[in-house]
């Protein structure tokens, strides 16, 4: 008996009607899985959404972080887990990039999962240690160039979002980093702060304190215009290289199969959340947004998803980087 069918017994078995499951849901505290370490800015994120969400759902959202296996041990509970609404997953890009670095996903990045929705873009900066002799992005890059392959990169490994903005900035200035490899963001720029490695390319919910506090410098910050809460680093645009362009969005998922009157609702919690002027201040804060309302829905997801698996596919594949 094949997967699917299984999964169709199952459902019919124990969700005979959706718009009842719809009525008592939830009777009980949502999981939200977030594949990363605590502390690091998807779990920032999470739990700023989860406590959002919340008040709409009236039942508390436990976040539960799951790491390992860049970011697909937490993924993979999720599309294994039962199809109720009570265990969702918080992913970023590494949910599109995941069939390019790796050979046998035990999951499909599409269709194992039921959408909810896009939350936020988090635009990249890229960070140097305290005493790095570069002013600016473009003595960073000369630099760079003129060491060879001698300047360390700080790196949370495959998949990871500091790992896909190395391979975007060597590729958009053709220059060779050399990485050191993490356990979790927070080790990395902890390493940047101490002079440990040279550089450091991180979500903006990780360096913002730091740079403003003047403990780091951020040498460029990858949206497409200055964030309020970082007035002097310049957009990569700005800064000479516009090809530098990448952002961790994240993306709401529930296991495929949840029944569409539960997506429903976990939609209409998420579009309210991302209205909650608690939410939205907490994340200015982190230079970040939320997603305007007609993103933060299951097309939207599908379709931005399937787009940036096609585009990474590309960019992973240029770099020589093989499947493990």
């Amino acid at each position: 008996m094949t997967y699917l069918v299984r999964s169709l017994i199952l459902l019919v078995l124990l969700y005979p009607c959706g718009a009842a499951i719809a009525d008592d849901y939830p009777s009980r505290p949502v999981t939200m899985i977030v594949p990363f370490s605590a502390g690091g800015p998807g779990d920032v994120i999470a739990r700023i959404l989860g406590s959002a969400m919340s008040a709409t759902l009236k039942q508390s959202i436990v976040i539960e972080n799951v790491v390992g296996a860049g970011g697909t041990l937490g993924t993979n509970r999720v599309a294994k887990a039962a199809p109720d609404g009570y265990t969702l997953l918080l992913m970023h890009v590494g949910q599109a990039t995941a069939p390019a670095l790796y050979a046998k996903l035990p999951f499909d990045p599409v269709g194992d999962f039921a959408m909810i929705g896009l939350v936020t873009d988090v635009p990249m900066i890229l960070v140097a240690r305290p005493n790095f002799p570069a002013k600016d992005l473009q003595e960073l890059i000369a630099q760079i160039r003129n060491a060879g392959d001698k300047i360390t990169f700080g790196n949370v490994g495959l998949g990871s979002a500091s790992q896909l903005c190395g391979l975007m900035f060597m590729s958009a200035t053709d220059t060779k980093l050399t990485p050191i490899y993490y356990k979790g963001g927070g080790p990395a720029l902890n390493d940047v702060i101490a002079g440990h490695i040279d550089v450091y390319c991180d979500p903006a919910t990780g360096p913002t304190p730091y740079i403003q506090s003047g403990t780091i410098r951020g040498y460029a910050i990858t949206s497409k215009k200055r964030v309020a809460t970082l007035p002097d680093v310049p957009t990569s645009a700005e800064a000479g290289t516009p090809e530098f362009d990448v952002t961790t969005w994240y993306g709401l998922y529930a296991p495929r199969g949840t029944p569409k009157p539960v997506v429903n609702l976990l939609v209409g919690a998420l579009q309210t959340a991302l209205k909650d002027p608690a939410l939205v201040s907490r994340f200015a804060e982190l230079s970040m947004a939320p997603v305007d309302a007609e993103r933060a829905t299951p097309e939207a997801l599908e379709a931005f998803l399937k787009a940036e698996i096609g585009k990474w596919g590309r960019i992973i594949k240029a770099a020589g980087i093989e499947p493990q």
